[in-house]
């Protein structure tokens, strides 16, 4: 009797309340999970975070001194993907973050060549900009990250100093020139000697992820690894 009212409270919370996949809207799911396994089946991995010399790391070659770098999923405009960042960033889905993170530090945890890292560090948002969104997509990744890996997510050390203009149309020497001398580091010492993975959404030229990896190159005895949730599509 207990069972089969339970049973009737849930429908009928579900008929008023549905719960549905962040991905594409359909409510065959748990209450408990945030994608349906159809959408789980369709994110596309990139595998990168096993193959050195990859698409991502070919981004920084002879630019930024990177140990290793990887994005864990193709971004494609109108796909999966790009639905998931859009409710991260825009909708204030911090939960499909925290997933997303997860799977990215599970494709970091026993990977040697990210191995050994001391400390997370989200790629800094302008202040204005992140009090407007109400906190940091990087660094809501990085607690996803963080519950996989058991490693420290570095807040406030590394800071965006002034206001950029968004890259998305920008051309890539544009590019290079919105985001020149935007990041300063705070506390040195705390970084020093350490081994930091920069984490961002989503790559394409690299040019700020670039401006912010040289900044945080400059402590000493700093290494530097780089993992994004997303990068272009094939």
């Amino acid at each position: 009797m207990i069972t089969a009212l339970k049973n009737i409270l849930h429908s009928s919370l579900h008929l008023f309340y549905p719960h549905t996949c962040d991905g594409c809207g359909s409510d065959l799911l748990s209450s408990k999970e945030l994608l349906c396994g159809q959408c789980i089946f369709n994110l596309p991995n990139t595998f990168f975070a096993d193959s050195a010399g990859n698409q991502v790391e070919k981004i920084f070659t002879g630019r930024l001194g990177i140990k290793a770098a990887y994005s864990q999923l193709y971004f494609n405009k109108g796909a999966l993907v790009q639905q998931l960042i859009h409710q991260l960033k825009y909708k204030g889905n911090r939960e499909i973050g925290i997933y997303l993170g997860k799977l990215m530090g599970q494709a970091l945890l026993n990977n040697e060549r990210f191995g050994h890292i001391d400390f997370l560090v989200p790629l800094p948002l302008f202040a204005a900009k992140e009090h407007q969104r109400g906190y940091n997509q990087a660094t809501v990744l990085c607690n996803g990250i963080s519950e996989v890996l058991h490693v420290p997510v570095s807040k406030g050390n590394v800071e965006r100093r002034r206001f950029t203009q968004t890259q998305t149309r920008k051309h890539r020497t544009e590019r290079w020139e919105n985001v020149a001398d935007s990041f300063i580091i705070n506390n040195p010492a705390a970084l020093e000697g350490k081994h930091l993975l920069l984490v961002d959404d989503v790559v394409t030229t690299g040019a700020t992820l670039d401006a912010c990896g040289n900044m945080m190159l400059q402590v000493p005895g700093t290494t530097l690894s780089i993992a994004t949730l997303a990068c272009a599509g094939k």
